[in-house]
């Protein structure tokens, strides 16, 4: 962890020690999968009450009558205890049954079926059957030890060993030591053997995984960390982005090793489930492999490094006096496919998922930043993006003049003409330029005008936000538009404003992003907006609409930013509509495959594309109409209902719909 790059992870610790109760201790993220989570709240949970066991034990292996003196047998702590122990025993049995299941009998794909999995779940089992063997024989030889009516007794205190005693009580005298010594040395050695076996296994997740959730990122989810001083970096030749191990943070190092290789993370990935390469378990199982497989040579080389033993040179770039080792060869290509990069669609499902909060995205997007940056290496769909991002503002090089036609006849106002308007409505590039989301602009500007909003647009001096570069790689292509953008916000005094927007990608960046760059405004997706308008009764739906809805969420909008109610609020005030919910929904609602810039080159190779798949999904649920609230997830399900022979069912946003009703 030390050769990582330093990161401040210490900050806000009330904050840092909520989080480590609820989802360390708690596990709230665990219950995500119910059987598994109950499996391994049990044995967690089962390991906090036998320490006090193995403690005893080991107290005993000196004084046969070590009871901590507080927890003795005919003692209220020592009952109390007692039967919590034999509960917990027969349950962390049960739990490690369940996982064996999964790893034996059903075999789930998401896990990774080896032996060091089963040692340890065979080392639980065993040390629960040794303590409970230990019990009943040593109820065995006391009752034969009593001169008066030697005959066994059931401790309801210690249900499980007194269960057992009867089993026990079957062998002869020389059996029933042999089995009691047997019980106290497996239990009180597995524990010394299974503490030395944690930092060689996946099972390392024991010790890190709640200084990991501890040190997790407090930022918003929608904000990827900006490089800093890009030019100063370019002249003093550094590494902008992710090109060898040692650049990462000490915090992603620790992630690397928190990894418990359960899965959950490609379970719902998109691009692991349509067949991709990129599967985020093995991304960060590769990166953890590679650790441990140069280990020596990085601390080695770190050591030189911070000893004075090198000149004036960085470790990031690996400018150095000593010769170079195999392990600074670039992690691109030599550890990660470049296609694997370049699949993620940045949609956060696995991390919502990671039950110890490892993130994906940013190192994801550090990788590819290094590629568009350092080696110029992208899928050449994105060089026309970016061409038209640098030249027009815009993804698809449409003129910066055109960009308020969306607005012809509707008789909306620009920010120069009405600066004291209290909301600035934030197009977008899609609703400005691309034929079909014109329409959820225009009608995001009709209902505003019906509910006496009063707004403004920028018109020609709105510019892209940035996000396809950002999520591309194209950081200093992202922060120029950003530092534009930000200017003219700002002239316009757009802090001290509410910003509406209609593209979830600008929702986030906006939001969570600019104010790296000195924009703090206060930002409001569309459906929020519109939400509240109806909740306030400035809007009426009063037309009654008999349609079947089922509602896609747009991942900028829900797993960055937990904005799942109101766009399903505004469709409820619908006399008529009756709205369903696809499987997966909400934050487990897969990607429609158009983020991480996915919307502006061709998908990687695999079995299925993303948005034919959600498409499948969405059609499940036998919906007349199927809404979004993003103009991104609109062109990827609609051409997903092509390609389905499903292009005439309507496929509106939510905006349109409510239109209609009022």
């Amino acid at each position: 962890m030390r050769i990582g790059v330093p990161e401040n992870r210490f900050d806000r610790p009330l904050d840092r020690l909520r989080a480590t109760w609820n989802f360390a201790f708690a596990q709230l993220r665990m219950r995500r999968y119910p059987l598994a989570g109950a499996a391994h709240m049990i044995i967690f949970l089962g390991f906090g009450v036998l320490l006090l066991r193995s403690l005893i034990l080991w107290g005993r292996g000196f004084d046969e009558g070590f009871n901590f003196w507080l927890f003795g047998p005919e003692q209220t702590l020592g009952k109390i205890y007692s039967l919590f122990k034999d509960v917990f025993a027969v349950l962390v049995i049960l739990g490690a049954a369940v996982f064996l299941y999964f790893r034996l009998v059903k075999r789930l794909g998401r896990l990774t079926l080896n032996f060091d999995g089963l040692i340890i779940l065979g080392i639980i089992v065993t040390m629960m059957v040794a303590d409970i063997l230990y019990d009943a024989a040593s109820k065995v030889r006391e009752a034969r030890s009593l001169e008066v009516n030697p005959s066994l007794r059931f401790h309801p205190w210690e249900p499980a060993g007194s269960t057992v005693q009867y089993v026990v009580n079957a062998l002869p005298d020389r059996a029933v030591n042999v089995v009691r010594h047997w019980g106290f040395w497996t239990h009180s050695a597995l524990v010394l053997i299974f503490l030395n076996l944690l930092p060689y296994s996946k099972h390392f997740h024991i010790i890190t995984a709640i200084p990991n959730v501890f040190t997790l990122n407090l930022n918003p989810s929608g904000r990827l960390p900006p490089i800093t001083d890009i030019e100063g970096k370019l002249e003093r030749g550094e590494t902008l982005g992710i090109r060898r191990i040692g650049q990462f943070s000490w915090k992603s190092i620790l992630d690397f090793y928190t990894c418990t290789e359960c899965g959950r993370c490609s379970d719902h990935c998109p691009a692991t489930k349509t067949g991709k390469k990129l599967s985020p378990k093995h991304f960060t199982v590769d990166l953890r492999n590679f650790l441990y497989a140069h280990e020596r040579e990085l601390v080695v080389r770190h050591a030189h490094l911070h000893d004075g033993h090198v000149g004036a040179e960085t470790q990031e770039d690996g400018q150095t006096d000593l010769p170079l080792p195999p392990h600074q060869k670039d992690l691109v290509d030599g550890v990660i496919d470049p296609e694997v990069l370049w699949a993620c669609t940045t949609c956060r499902a696995c991390e919502v998922e990671c039950p110890v909060f490892i993130s994906y995205v940013d190192k994801i997007v550090d990788m590819r930043r290094y590629l568009a940056q350092e080696r110029g290496e992208f899928p050449s769909q994105l060089q026309a993006a970016f061409r038209g991002l640098e030249s027009n503002a815009n993804p698809w090089s449409f003129s910066p003049e055109d960009r308020a036609q969306w607005a012809d006849g509707l008789g909306i106002k620009t920010l120069a003409e009405h600066r004291e308007a209290e909301i600035l409505f934030w197009v977008g590039c899609a609703p400005s330029f691309d034929e079909r989301a014109k329409k959820i602009a225009r009608a995001t500007a009709k209902l505003m005008q019906r509910a006496g909003v009063d707004f403004a647009i920028l018109g020609t001096e709105e510019r892209c936000t940035g996000d396809p570069a950002r999520r591309a790689g194209n950081e200093f292509l992202f922060q120029m538009l950003a530092q534009g953008n930000v200017e003219v916000l700002n002239g316009y005094g757009a802090d001290k404003k509410k910003i509406v927007t209609t593209c979830p990608h600008c929702f986030n960046t906006l939001l969570n992003e600019y104010a790296d760059f000195g924009g703090r405004y206060q930002v409001i997706h569309h459906t929020t907006f519109l939400a509240e308008l109806v909740a306030q009764g400035k809007l009426r739906p009063t037309k009654r609409l008999d349609q079947r809805v089922v509602f896609h969420d747009s991942c900028y909008l829900g797993r960055y930013n937990e904005v799942y109610d109101a766009p399903r609020e505004a469709l409820k005030s619908i006399p008529g509509l009756t709205l369903v919910e696809p499987q997966p929904t909400r934050d487990r609602g897969m990607c429609c495959g158009a983020g991480g810039a996915q919307m502006f080159k061709e998908e990687e190779p695999g079995k299925q594309r993303v948005n034919a798949l959600r498409t499948q999904q969405l059609l499940e649920t036998q919906p007349q109409v199927i809404t979004s609230a993003c103009p991104f997830c609109m062109r990827m399900l609609t051409d997903g209902l092509a390609a389905q022979g499903q292009e005439n069912l309507p496929q509106l946003d939510v905006a349109e719909i409510l239109l209609e009703a009022v």
